[in-house]
């Protein structure tokens, strides 16, 4: 007995020495009775063909023949290649589109036990996830809403994939691949918009320029107006300062003379001036016409005087 279980251990430490299911990832590993499970891996164990428990990463015993690990699953964010596949849009378009898968085993239970094939079973759910999706939108929403996309997509895997104890991070669309006639009607729709959006800026340009123009010509008719203004005022004023001066003079004159004229030889003086206004203003129609109507007393300068004198001094005084 002591001899068969000595040969037993031996033949464990070699197993031991020689096994890496990292070497070997396409076998499972021999129930050797002392296991050691690497980080980040679940291996799943049968007892008699029955779910008996999953060995967690590092010492482990098992039965011999009893007990058989039946599979082992991964732990750490598996990156799963999503082939080109066809898909139509909600304006008939054919599209050509591939994507990469990130997803995370949870319950390696259910990873095992739940679907034969994990990855193919969610690369096939994913490929029908995304040409339900894209059937629900238009040509120009799929490149402008490719984040609502993914996001849409991973959130129905995740709904499907929750029995099979797997959850999908996040999915990324790579490529999308139009047929040559659209892709060129695309191109001719770009450019359009951009001579489109030319036109609209050139003639916003040439309305603010026109707006510019004219409230610069307002500005310059008010500021014209208002020196206009100014100036009529400041002439006003100088023409109402002018008049007065004027009238004040005039008042100043009257006053003197008639303060003079009640002095002594006032009347004198007045007859003096008067005669000599007279005599001035015949001299002045003598040179204006060659045609003078005079009266017949001209000659009597003193009479004359005195007629201007009486009602020049009645109007003065």
């Amino acid at each position: 007995m002591f001899i068969l279980l000595s040969s037993c251990f031996s033949k464990v430490c070699l197993c031991m020495l020689d096994f890496s299911t990292r070497d070997r990832p396409s076998r499972l590993p021999m129930n050797t009775v002392i296991l050691f499970v690497p980080q980040q891996e679940a291996w799943v164990v049968e007892r008699m063909g029955r779910f008996h428990r999953i060995l967690e990463p590092g010492l482990n015993f098992l039965i011999p023949i009893l007990d058989r690990i039946r599979y082992v699953q991964s732990l750490k964010e598996i990156v799963i290649d999503v082939p080109e596949q066809s898909a139509v849009s909600l304006d008939n378009v054919t599209l050509q589109i591939d994507g990469v898968l990130y997803l995370r085993i949870l319950d390696p239970f259910k990873a095992s036990y739940g679907v034969e094939d994990p990855e193919y079973a969610v690369t096939q759910l994913a490929q029908t996830t995304m040409r339900s999706e894209l059937g629900k939108l238009t040509l120009d929403k799929v490149f402008r809403e490719r984040e609502s996309l993914n996001s849409n997509i991973v959130h129905s895997i995740n709904q499907a994939a929750d029995e099979w104890g797997i959850r999908c991070l996040r999915y990324e669309i790579k490529d999308i691949h139009v047929p040559p006639r659209v892709k060129e009607s695309m191109q001719m729709q770009v450019e359009a918009e951009r001579k489109k959006r030319a036109t609209v800026l050139e003639s916003e340009g040439t309305r603010e320029a026109a707006i510019n123009v004219a409230e610069g010509c307002k500005q310059a008719q008010i500021l014209a107006s208002e020196g206009q203004k100014a100036e009529q005022i400041n002439k006003a004023a100088g023409e109402a300062n002018a008049m007065l001066a004027k009238a004040e003079a005039k008042a100043k004159a009257i006053r003197l003379l008639s303060e003079a004229l009640t002095q002594q030889n006032g009347n004198a003086a007045a007859s003096l001036s008067v005669a000599e206004q007279y005599v001035s203003a015949f001299s002045n129609l003598a040179k204006e016409s060659n045609t003078i109507i005079l009266p017949s007393n001209t000659g009597d300068i003193s009479n004359m005087v005195t007629q201007v004198r009486v009602p020049y001094f009645t109007s003065h005084t």
